[in-house]
């Protein structure tokens, strides 16, 4: 049991850690975009910036239920990869159809596989959700000072004929 919880454990923490290396590429990718990404019109951007992050944590979630399925192959919980492919996004999804079902020796480490699902999901979201905000954030502040400026009568702006008495040229 304890074997069980410690294999399901560090499962966890390689398919984290896997995670966190791959976005850290991913970051680099955007970051050298960020002049593009935040260039107008935003509404492509934040497009692609939406299916490049679903793709990331799609992928993710893929190479998620493989290492899960080769730790259940690596303990013969089945004797095919199908089955272990299977159970192992049954349990990581949390789907839990209950068609296909480890032997009772192997039913701890199948919720360990469904809480690393439950976490990674939580984790792929929230990096999702943070690189949207992040992306509409920096695309208000690179061009949020016009727009302002343009619909609020107290800030001044720079291209108004009287800019709060002060020409500028």
């Amino acid at each position: 049991m304890f074997s069980q919880i410690a294999l399901g454990a560090a499962l966890t923490l390689s398919t984290i850690v896997l995670g966190s290396l791959s976005l850290y590429l991913l970051e680099g990718a955007l970051r050298s975009a960020h002049r593009w990404l935040t260039a107008e019109p935003h509404w492509r951007k934040m497009i692609v910036m939406v299916l490049s992050a679903s793709l990331w944590a799609l992928t993710m979630m893929g190479l998620c239920i493989w290492v899960w399925s080769a730790a259940f192959m690596a303990l013969a919980v089945f004797v095919d990869r199908g089955s272990a492919v299977y159970l192992a996004l049954e349990t990581f999804s949390m789907l839990g159809l209950g068609d296909i079902l480890p032997p009772h020796q192997r039913r701890i480490l199948a919720g360990m596989a469904a809480a690393s699902g439950l976490l990674n999901f939580g984790l792929m979201t929230a990096v999702l959700m943070e690189g949207v905000r992040d992306l509409r954030l920096r695309q208000t502040r690179r061009h949020g000072r016009r727009a302002r400026s343009e619909t609020d009568p107290a800030i001044p702006n720079p291209a108004a004929p009287d800019a709060g008495g002060v020409e500028r040229h």
